[in-house]
């Protein structure tokens, strides 16, 4: 199946429907679709060319879903920047994944002219932004192109997305989808999370880059809305459910817990919200206890990544109805899904034992972008990808994730290696040596948190060591707290002991070790 033809499958069977709600605008299906076609031509018309990679710098908004869309329409792979992260991370991405044009938001035109600026012959095309800095507007050009879909010929392993991750390794990596993988990952989600009808609705305040966004085209080929907000806001988020009768939301822990602690729900009518999706992050027992007190069980989480989206495990409303330990656990494998835990030679290990998820899905990615080594340790043969996330599975089949093979840090839903942030760090001159770990945080989860050992005779504040790595990497990944200590703990062989410093810090958090 082709991600492209869900697209024209959806316009032609509803398009006098409600599609998509932004603010106080409504598009129906075929006006969004109309979008799409002009969009697809527009782009087409800038000299792009069937497989072609497109930069995309793009907030929230109306203009989000119809650009997805004129993108599988004209068959081009989408590379899709995170606003958050700083100008060499995106810089890097676009150079490395060779794109040529990069359409931004207008709202974000100062970044993208920085981005031209630092990379030779890139071409800036805003939504809607006519002025000097811009070379097209591409508003206007999709205004003047027609609007008839181009059909450009394309085949179920044309790359569609490369979407950046720092995967298994703490590297950015473009983790690529194909026209296939993105069709099957719509029909994971409705097999599994979702069974949207014409009379549901979504709501997407997280950007629609990552795991929110892959919930527009199921939604889309059952006649359903995607409520769209520029951001994450709890108040305007409850009056959105209430205004546009949404049924289901797609929240991070961060999220939840805002919700919950800021008192809002408390004073929103909900009635018509059927479906809390979770994932991105583990959630906080607490946080989910608290939410199932005061929203029922409305639950369902799912366990992926984005090398094989969305859902590879999960654990359904009856599962949280249920209770108990079962609470702790990420689910059962996925009914499109084959999942197997294994030792380091790739053997399975019985249940009660810890071993490596390894799964098997039509939603697996194709491979990361110009990275055989990468693919070589990822893609183990015969269709299984490693996810190098450890975990048990019991008696009936649930899985419990034990712990990362890597180190990563999960921050408000987003993922930081340790890697980067001590490699900035150590570029300041007063560093000798650095750890980074995560620490618990109650509206965060984790807060990144550094600990640095000085040269001798040299003095710096933990606030200069912060800015030094907010001026080289995404404002997330720059640590919390920064705490200047003598000496970091190594190995008899000099390997740095992340746990000896990460251990306390959940010990004295809760009393016992996380």
């Amino acid at each position: 199946m082709l991600a492209a033809e869900l697209v024209r499958r959806g316009a032609r069977r509803f398009s006098t429907r409600v599609a998509v709600v932004v603010g106080d605008r409504e598009y129906t299906y075929a006006e969004v679709d109309d979008r799409a076609n002009r969009l697809a031509n527009a782009l087409l018309g800038l000299g792009l060319r069937p497989g072609a990679r497109v930069g995309l710098l793009v907030d929230n908004g109306g203009w989000s879903i119809p650009l997805d869309f004129a993108c599988l329409k004209a068959g081009l792979t989408r590379v899709p920047l995170n606003a958050r992260l700083s100008v060499p991370e995106q810089a890097r991405m676009l150079d490395e994944t060779g794109v040529r044009v990069l359409v931004h938001s207008a709202e974000l035109t100062e970044r993208a002219v920085t981005l031209a600026s630092e990379l030779d012959g890139l071409r800036l095309a805003g939504l809607g932004e006519k002025q000097r800095a811009v070379d097209a507007d591409l508003v206007a050009e999709a205004e003047a192109a027609s609007g008839a879909d181009p059909m450009v010929p394309v085949s179920p392993d044309d790359v569609m997305l490369a979407l950046y991750t720092s995967g298994t390794t703490g590297k950015l990596k473009a983790a690529q989808h194909t026209q296939a993988s993105y069709a099957a990952i719509a029909a994971n989600i409705l097999a599994n999370l979702v069974s949207p009808g014409p009379d549901d609705a979504m709501l997407h305040a997280a950007s629609l880059i990552h795991a929110s966004g892959t919930f527009v085209l199921p939604y889309w080929i059952r006649g359903a809305r995607a409520v769209v907000l520029p951001g994450f806001e709890p108040r305007s988020y409850v009056d959105a459910i209430d205004r546009h009768r949404v049924t289901a939301v797609n929240v991070v822990p961060t999220m939840l817990g805002m919700l919950l602690s800021t008192g809002v729900l408390d004073r929103a009518d909900l009635s018509t919200l059927d479906t809390v999706v979770y994932g991105a992050s583990p959630m906080p027992r607490p946080i989910l206890e608290q939410g199932i007190d005061r929203l029922g069980h409305r639950f369902v989480q799912y366990y992926g990544q984005t090398e094989a989206p969305l859902c590879q495990t999960v654990l359904s409303k009856a599962d949280h109805a249920e209770g108990g330990a079962l609470l702790g656990s990420c689910g059962h494998p996925a009914v499109d899904a084959e999942i197997v835990l294994t030792d380091p030679a790739g053997n399975p290990v019985p249940p009660g034992e810890i071993g490596e998820i390894r799964v098997r899905a039509p939603f697996t990615m194709a491979g990361y972008y110009n990275a055989p080594e990468l693919d070589a340790e990822t893609l183990a043969g015969d269709g299984w990808l490693r996810t190098r996330d450890l975990a048990r599975r019991d008696e009936r089949g649930y899985l419990y994730l034990v712990d990362r093979a890597s180190d990563m840090i999960v921050t408000g839903g987003y993922n930081v290696y340790p890697r980067e942030v001590e490699d900035a760090l150590s570029a300041h001159p007063a560093v000798a040596e650095c750890a980074v770990v995560g620490a618990p945080d109650p509206t965060w989860v984790e807060a990144v948190t550094a600990f640095v050992a000085l040269r001798p005779g040299a003095s710096v504040s933990p606030e200069e060591l912060r800015d030094s790595v907010r001026a080289a990497l995404a404002g997330y990944k720059v640590p919390k707290r920064v705490h200047i200590v003598d000496t970091i703990p190594k190995s008899p062989v000099g390997k740095i002991l992340r746990r000896a410093l990460r251990d306390p810090l959940w010990t004295n958090a809760d009393g016992e070790e996380s």
